[in-house]
């Protein structure tokens, strides 16, 4: 008998394994797909690499996958068990001898493999993705010859100073520059170059212009200055941000860096926020195991019904969106209040309980209703 059950636990984690990477690519690429619209415009309008936009798509996958793999487990295990019950496989398993937690045994494999999984997404891949993502957003936001600069307009840089280029070459070459640079209203400064570039040095960006002329005026004296130069070298460094003076969101954060951060105000004045996201990313990863319980629940508990279990399907769909709604709720409120923490837990051990207990006892919140009509009592003589 052991042989056999093993055999059919086998056949059910075979059919599980396919729709699972069919859902949670579908999912993924979804998902994926309308969180990259947001940076085409980078490449349209702002010129940047196809290689680079792929970068910055790719590290958003973790997150991605940390919502959507709890998802997809749970359509995964709701589709193929309601089609094992709906060709009658089931009940011939359960007269093979598998009870609920036989048969559930093969989705719980795959639940607490996602499990782990969920886990290593939350606490390592998610935050180097999210810092690596934030990281190269403030390295786009300072790289002028990019994303700020742009051919044909007059690029406003930062309050009274503007850029405007007539062409750039893929290398980074600038040609045919205007610079006027008005931060001194009583001297502004309006320079004319052939062409340029920006070039990065220690002390910060230089804005390189080769064959050109600077005018000053000056309105107090009444007087114009030009200066006829063969290269000149613009300072940029007061308009960038440097990478030192960004503070890292919660969501860069490592757990140790959540729970344990350095002393300073950013990190004081944000401590709780921190604090709830660190519960968030031990408590998340039990996703996987909660909506695989509730699909189990919703179709091997209970009575078998030869019209089907849509009215479960629909409960159990309707349980993980509560459930889950509930949980980010959780993590808003717990930052404000530290004392709903415990909440973030308790709202997936509790549905976790109730989906084992109703798996055990066969029934999922209500008793089975006594037969109405009595014994029979046999023939009267």
């Amino acid at each position: 008998m052991i042989p056999t059950v093993r055999r059919l636990q086998q056949y059910i984690l075979r059919q599980l394994a396919g729709p699972f990477v069919f859902f949670l690519m579908s999912l993924t690429g979804v998902i994926w797909l309308t969180q990259s619209l947001r940076f085409v415009d980078l490449i349209i309008n702002k010129g940047l690499s196809a290689s680079y936009f792929a970068q910055l798509t790719l590290l958003i996958l973790p997150s991605v996958l940390t919502i959507v793999l709890p998802i997809a487990l749970f359509a995964t295990v709701l589709y193929v068990y309601q089609n094992l019950d709906g060709d009658s496989e089931i009940v011939v398993m359960r007269a093979s001898g598998l009870g609920n937690l036989a048969l559930a045994r093969p989705a719980l494999i795959l639940a607490v493999a996602a499990t782990l999984l969920s886990y290593l997404l939350s606490l390592y891949l998610m935050p180097s993705g999210q810092r690596a993502f934030k990281d190269m957003k403030t390295s786009l936001r300072t790289n002028l010859s990019y994303v700020l600069l742009q051919e044909g307009t007059f690029n406003t840089i930062g309050d009274g100073l503007t850029v405007y280029i007539r062409a750039r070459h893929s290398g980074g070459e600038m040609l045919g520059i205007l610079v006027h640079d008005s931060r001194e209203r009583q001297r502004p400064v309006t320079m004319i170059a052939e062409k340029g570039a920006i070039v990065r040095t220690p002390t910060g960006p230089r804005f390189i212009l080769v064959n050109g002329n600077r005018q000053q005026i000056d309105h107090a004296a009444g007087q114009l200055s030009l200066l006829q130069f063969d290269r000149y070298a613009f300072d940029l460094s007061q308009f960038m941000q440097h990478d030192d003076d960004r503070w890292l969101e919660p969501g860069e954060r490592y757990l140790h860096e959540l729970f344990w951060p350095e002393n300073n105000p950013d990190n004081l004045a944000n401590a709780a926020r921190m604090r709830a996201e660190g519960h968030d990313r031990l408590a998340s990863p039990l996703y996987s195991l909660a909506f695989t319980l509730i699909a189990l629940a919703a179709v091997l508990a209970g009575e078998f019904n030869r019209r089907g279990r849509h009215w479960r399907i629909v409960v159990a769909v309707f349980a993980i969106a509560l459930m889950r709604s509930a949980g980010m709720g959780l993590v808003g409120l717990s930052a404000k209040f530290p004392a709903l923490i415990p909440l973030l837990y308790l709202n997936i051990v509790l549905v976790i309980t109730v989906c084992l207990y109703a798996l055990v006892q066969g029934q999922i919140w209500w008793r089975r209703r006594p037969d109405l009509a009595p014994p029979s009592a046999g023939p009267r003589l």
